[in-house]
């Protein structure tokens, strides 16, 4: 590896050091996450134009949100390994050229189910390549520089995210649904051109094998427990979760088993119980996916609710992107300065306020600065959690398997987001199918089984058929939107009690500043006297 002169750090922290051409390849890194991150989050408001298109059910309109988080999440442990021994770098082309395909057929998919394949297939391409861009971070910088470098990456690649919604809703003002998965062709083929021509190759790489098994029983234990939670709220799919759910079971302990067992495992659990390592990847899960989980029903709520626009509704989501921006970097200041540990307090503290905020401030009514307050405490408290998160977990664990921390730096945004947008989906879809049906009862009405199920199916489905039946399409949209704010009550609720759940884990297991510099001391000294494979 070629670095810069290394910088002086303060006494007891490890000094900085960089690549040649360092503003290029983290300018490349950066593109490269963008591309994924980007893909991740166009789909939300181009939702309810996909369910009229294909009259979707509001689970599948479900699996089509986290389709992405789903393909990203169930490969990106498996992927990290490999590219960790075969080359990170091959790893970033492969996913930048994967992309392109996914991203036409998604455009052009002729049903909802080949969308939903569309997107799955994207999010392996992206499981390529987004977290070896961390990785190759976390490879090439170290100390202080390394920390704000983290924080850049999770700044700018946070706040593309976010932008998704408004580049969708741009083209949704002027062409279909399909555009918004073509947006990504471009920046991918510059990415690809950039990472080809400035990113260094086999810079700290391991040597030895992968455990593929390991791989793909990960892959297997993720994407049924994604599905599962996605089916277990749909009456006639409750089967088919409950066996999803035993197949992730089953996957979760043959997986720990072939771990503790493999010469060499692609998840060294010596590691990963590591406490600033595992109270990292479940903050961090807790954290990316309630931002995720949001996105997905601020999108519907504004335009099935409010009637935004899908161009108002995707600007609506500026705040949240701002104060991401310009609070991530900052945060880096504030790990130097108070550790990990009281950084990552301060940006979960804001996003317990946040879902308060969206309980007493989102109604059938609100004013936007009642929808902004807080998006912008969203946004804060994601900028603030995310560097501590990210850094603590690439600063636990050796450089050569510096894959297993950016794949689970990746889990905590794809598999949070995958999990929490299921968690989030589900709740609404049960919260809305148990509102329309108390009011279809007591409508007085005389309501077909059909018709209700219909209903009761998404908000998507009783707009359609309220375009139909013009004598009642008042009344029909009124109890849409009543049951939609219950539904989106219920995932609040669970959102504020996930983030509770993660300040308790961070206030009682996760050390201080000072003992946190003495373990990630102690790790370094660990790991450089094991023997090399």
């Amino acid at each position: 590896m070629t670095t810069d002169a290394a910088v002086p750090a303060p006494t007891g922290e490890p000094e900085s050091s960089q690549p040649a051409n360092a503003k290029a390849v983290l300018l490349t890194l950066i593109l490269v996450a963008a591309v994924a991150n980007l893909n991740l989050s166009v789909a939300n408001v181009a939702l309810p134009d996909i369910g009229k298109a294909f009259d979707s059910s509001q689970t599948m309109l479900d699996l089509i949100a986290v389709g992405y988080s789903l393909g990203l999440a169930a490969s990106v442990l498996w992927f990290g390994a490999l590219g960790d021994r075969y080359g990170r770098k091959l790893m970033i082309l492969a996913g930048m050229l994967l992309s392109l395909p996914a991203c036409l057929v998604a455009g052009f998919a002729p049903s909802d189910t080949v969308l939903f394949g569309a997107r799955v297939v994207g999010g392996l391409s992206a499981g390529m390549a987004y977290p070896t861009t961390l990785a190759l971070i976390t490879a090439l910088w170290s100390g202080p520089a390394r920390t704000k470098s983290i924080a850049l990456w999770s700044a700018l690649g946070g706040g593309i995210a976010a932008l998704g919604p408004l580049v969708s809703g741009l083209l949704l003002e002027k062409f279909d649904w399909g555009s918004v998965f073509l947006v990504t062709i471009p920046l991918a083929l510059i990415a690809l051109f950039l990472a080809w021509r400035l990113v260094p190759a086999h810079v700290n790489e391991a040597t030895e094998p992968v455990d593929n098994l390991g791989g793909v029983l990960s892959a297997v234990m993720i994407g049924a427990l994604v599905v599962a939670v996605n089916f277990v709220t749909v009456p006639n799919l409750h089967t088919t979760a409950y066996v999803l759910l035993g197949v992730f079971v089953v996957g979760l302990v043959l997986f720990l088993l072939r771990q503790r067992r493999a010469a060499n495992p692609l998840y060294d659990l010596a590691v990963a119980k590591r406490p600033t390592f595992w109270v990292a990847a479940c903050a961090g899960i807790i954290v990316f996916g309630s931002l995720m989980g949001i996105a997905f029903v601020n999108q519907q709520y504004l335009q099935n609710v409010l009637d935004y626009s899908s161009l108002d509704a995707g600007l609506a989501i500026l705040p949240a992107v701002v104060f991401m921006v310009i609070v991530a970097p900052r945060s880096a200041i504030l790990v130097q300065r108070l550790g990990s540990r009281a950084t990552l307090l301060i940006g979960q503290s804001l996003l317990a306020l946040a879902f308060v905020g969206m309980l007493l401030l989102w109604g059938d009514d609100s004013a936007y600065w009642q929808v902004a307050i807080p998006l912008c405490l969203m946004g804060a408290g994601v900028g603030l959690a995310g560097t501590p998160s990210s850094n603590s977990l690439t600063g636990s664990v050796p450089v050569t398997r510096v894959g297993m921390a950016s794949g689970t730096a990746d889990l905590q945004r794809d598999l949070g987001g995958a999990f929490m947008t299921s968690i989030f989906g589900a709740l609404l879809t049960a919260g809305y199918a148990s509102a329309m049906g108390s009011a279809i009862a007591s409508s007085g009405q005389h309501v077909t089984s059909s018709t209700q199920a219909t209903l009761q199916l998404s908000y998507a489905s009783a707009a359609d058929l309220a375009s139909q039946n013009p004598k009642y399409s008042e009344q029909i949209l009124a109890a849409a939107k009543s049951s939609f704010l219950q539904g989106d009550q219920w995932a609040y609720i669970a959102g504020l009690a996930a983030v509770l759940l993660g300040m308790a884990l961070v206030f009682f297991l996760f050390p201080g500043k000072e003992k946190e510099h003495a373990l990630h001391a102690e790790f370094a000294a660990e790991d450089e006297a094991q023997p090399s494979v």
